[in-house]
């Protein structure tokens, strides 16, 4: 995931995760991935592949400040690095602030996938994603949609499922299904330690982490572990199950939604479709502006750099022994509450970065998401078993 403009961006989300890396990595202000950086990242990056098809990612902050000219070099570098044969795919996620008829012909010509952040409905949207000078965005993001459902441009919208739009799944979901424009919707919880900003996941102490269930494991608390936006676990379970009812009554084969697809599929007995569903991670690393390199875009902290693309190449980074281990640990680090879970093999523990309580029996290391997670999963059951008979994988 490549973070050309590094954290900058052109509104302040409340829920932010990446915005402050600008104090904690001492970035120049406006900081931005030079051409010869970039020839280098995607010379090293098709060279370190070794299927046929490659695809990047480019994040934020907001990518889209880099300016059509940098994307236009983006293509022609990829042009002349793809071995014969070899597809090249991009995806793009943005807040769509940009999106100006210029940027959707440009990704519909080339084919970039968008990923659109989005809410909810106004009144939902509103809350956290709003512009630097505090005014709401909704408009600005549902005119994107516009062009890019307009010129059949590939996007996908983007919902941070939070403390507040979490309340009205259905609500949420119908909104995303139905009048924004794509097929493709994906839920991403909104979770972060109130100390994000200065300390590193897996870096709290954790003796003194909550016990599941505990009011400290939730937001709103005075002592809570987590940020005032984070999603409570519990409405984060009853977020999905609502909202998979409602595609499961009328969108299934219409609509993909992320965590019901994967979910699907790992039932039977196919890989992963999410890195946070999948048994070990690591694929992710992030690429900042200036060529250093980080385990995950959400472990982009002093602690997790494995390098800069100046020294190493790409392809030596990601295969790292030091990377390797922190893919692995996803699984190796487990509670065995949750090796014990009937579902852990759609689960695996989710995202490590997530990990902030403990088990009720005292061990640390459990999602902070667990409960929730583990009542949609309860409640999916006897639909997946139906979809799979259905579809022939299961007798």
């Amino acid at each position: 995931m490549v973070k050309p403009s590094g954290a900058e961006c052109n509104i302040n989300c409340d829920y932010c995760f990446y915005l402050h890396k600008s104090d904690l990595l001492h970035h120049e202000p406006h900081a931005r991935m030079s051409d010869a950086l970039l020839e280098q990242h995607i010379r090293q990056y098709i060279e370190a592949q070794t299927g046929d098809e490659v695809v990047f990612s480019w994040q934020g902050g907001e990518p889209t400040l880099m300016g059509l000219r940098f994307f236009h070099k983006v293509v022609e570098l990829q042009h002349r690095y793809a071995r014969p044969n070899q597809r090249v795919a991009n995806d793009l996620q943005t807040n769509g602030i940009a999106l100006d008829d210029e940027w959707v012909r440009f990704v519909k010509k080339h084919g970039f996938h968008v990923g659109l952040s989005i809410d909810g409905p106004r009144e939902l949207h509103d809350i956290y994603r709003k512009t630097r000078n505090g005014k709401p965005t909704f408009d600005h993001v549902m005119a994107a949609a516009r062009r890019l459902a307009d010129a059949d441009a590939s996007f996908a919208a983007l919902c941070v499922v939070n403390r507040q739009n979490a309340q009205r799944p259905r609500e949420v979901y119908r909104f995303l299904a139905d009048e924004v424009g794509t097929w493709r919707v994906q839920f991403n919880p909104a979770v972060e330690p109130r100390v994000f900003k200065e300390a590193a996941p897996g870096k709290l102490d954790r003796r003194t982490a909550p016990l599941q269930g505990a009011p400290r494991a939730r937001p709103g608390h005075p002592l809570s572990i987590v940020t005032d936006w984070s999603v409570d676990p519990d409405d984060y379970g009853r977020f999905l199950i609502g909202a998979w009812d409602e595609w499961l009554e009328t969108d299934l084969g219409r609509i993909h939604v992320n965590l019901f697809e994967t979910a699907i599929a790992q039932a039977a007995g196919m890989p992963a479709q999410t890195c946070t569903q999948s048994e070990f991670c690591g694929k992710g690393v992030a690429v900042e502006h200036d060529g250093e390199v980080y385990s995950c875009d959400h472990f982009v902290y002093p602690e997790y750099r494995i390098g800069n693309i100046t020294g190493t190449h790409l392809g030596d980074l990601a295969f790292s022994a030091r990377q390797q281990k922190f893919g692995m640990d996803k699984r190796d680090t487990l509670p065995k509450q949750c090796r014990d879970c009937a579902y852990l093999r759609l689960c695996w523990g989710e995202c490590p970065k997530n990990r902030l309580i403990r088990t009720r029996d005292g061990e640390p290391g459990l999602n902070y998401l667990c409960s929730g997670l583990y009542a949609f999963y309860d409640h999916i059951g006897p639909d997946v078993v139906r979809i799979l008979k259905q579809m022939g994988r299961l007798q």
